[in-house]
């Protein structure tokens, strides 16, 4: 018997239902929206080379596939995960033959970018730069850290941001109007689930279609509506509303820092796991994580700072799931760990004088004596190297207009005891 679906029907709802043309696509008014160098760019067919960048589900390759439909030039599609050197130089030999031809230009669309190593990056360089090849790049780590520099410098890079809830609703709104085609006509969904869903995918419409779709599976025949009901049995979880920008984005992340720096393990694992359950960005997490190793924690013990650092290097390289184990692991370490603020709040105070006094000069005797002619000013006469007194000397480091001046105070708490050695000048 053969199946009922089609190749077009058997495809996820975000790919059946994607725009096609640039009246249709939601969002992102600032990068695409109109007056916008990118939209007159598409509008006129007179592409240049461009990277979008962004989290998941904003549209990046959604507006590949739009280019490719209201221009006039070959479009081909490229995975970065899957694909090599030999299928770059194949594509770009067939793109050389069409611009001698005088037939058309190629697109080539890259998606995840970030992926090619630096060999494979620079495969594309000459040929974006002599107008071979029309670079569509897409990718959602930071391009300046990921992308080779001469290949950036070429390409304009269009940065689109989480969607707001309410365009995610206008994008599920129009997957259940258009839902006759794919669901049947009874399909729909109440307001409080459109809500709930449009929150819950955290700027993600890939993500909220999916679960739409899902959704969709789970209603039984005749009056089939999904109500909050259905999306908890979907999600399997309780449906904490985390708006990320609103207030209780900035309470659960200060609930979540002051956790751990009051020592208290479990409350800040709560916390976390609302963070991660909230759909909170990795590496927001784990800089708050840092951040609270190095002010809260500090010198009362070092390997705090370690070991949240190598957490947030391990959680990025993994990703979600498994990253929040890391991540979990320095949350416990810093809230069971002494505490010590002495060196935040010494370069407070020190920031707080560079600011606000006459910090004087440096002293002439600490002064850069490594070139010529710096002895005959004075620089270096006089210092003291400590290595030549068993390793301290009595000496003046701080101007003459600070030299009382007292920044870090040492907490006494775990390592953080001070300079435990000196040796008294005779």
């Amino acid at each position: 018997m053969e199946s009922l679906f089609t190749n077009e029907q058997q495809k996820p709802l975000a790919d059946r239902i994607r725009p096609k043309q640039l009246s249709d696509f939601v969002g992102q008014e600032k990068a695409v929206g109109r007056g916008s160098p990118l939209r007159e760019m598409i509008e006129r067919d007179k592409l240049q080379s461009v990277l979008f960048f962004g989290p998941p589900g904003t549209g990046k390759t959604t507006l590949a596939h739009v280019i490719a439909n209201v221009t006039g030039n070959r479009f081909v599609t490229v995975n970065a995960v899957n694909s090599g050197i030999p299928e770059l130089r194949k594509l770009i030999a067939r793109a050389e033959d069409d611009c001698r031809c005088g037939l058309f230009r190629t697109i080539v669309f890259i998606d995840e970018i970030h992926r090619f190593n630096k060999a494979q990056q620079d495969v594309l360089l000459p040929y974006v730069e002599n107008g071979t090849i029309i670079l569509i790049g897409a990718t959602t780590e930071n391009p300046f850290f990921e992308i080779n520099s001469p290949l950036l410098s070429r390409m304009k890079v269009i940065r689109l941001e989480k969607l707001a809830p309410q365009e995610l609703k206008e994008i599920l709104l129009r997957a259940v109007r258009d839902s006759e085609n794919w669901f049947g006509s009874s399909f729909k969904i109440d307001e409080d689930a459109l809500d709930i869903l449009a929150d819950y995918a955290a700027g993600d419409a890939r993500s909220a279609l999916n679960m739409l779709e899902q959704a969709e599976f789970m209603l039984a025949n005749g009056n089939r509506v999904v109500t909050a009901e259905t999306l908890r049995n979907i999600i399997g979880i309780a449906m904490q509303r985390y708006d990320k920008k609103g207030d209780q984005h900035y309470d659960i992340i200060s609930a979540f820092i002051k956790s751990m720096r009051g020592s208290d393990p479990d409350a800040a694992l709560h916390y976390l796991a609302r963070m991660i359950e909230g759909g909170e960005e990795l590496r927001f997490i784990a800089r708050r994580i840092v951040i609270c190793a190095a002010e809260d924690v500090g010198l009362a013990d070092p390997m705090a700072l370690v070991i949240a650092n190598a957490a947030a290097q391990v959680a990025d390289f993994v990703g979600w799931p498994e990253a929040q184990i890391p991540l979990a692991e320095a949350v416990c370490y810093i809230a069971n760990a002494p505490k010590s603020n002495s060196t935040y709040m010494g370069i407070e105070s020190a920031r707080t004088d560079v600011r606000t006094r006459n910090c004087g000069n440096v002293p002439v005797y600490l002064r850069d004596a490594s070139y010529h002619g710096a002895k005959l000013l004075g620089h270096g006469i006089g210092y003291k190297y400590v290595h030549s007194f068993g390793g301290w000397a009595e000496q003046q480091y701080l101007p003459d207009e600070l030299k009382d001046a007292k920044y870090y105070v040492p907490s006494g708490n775990g390592q953080d005891a001070g300079v435990k050695f000196k040796k008294k000048m005779k």
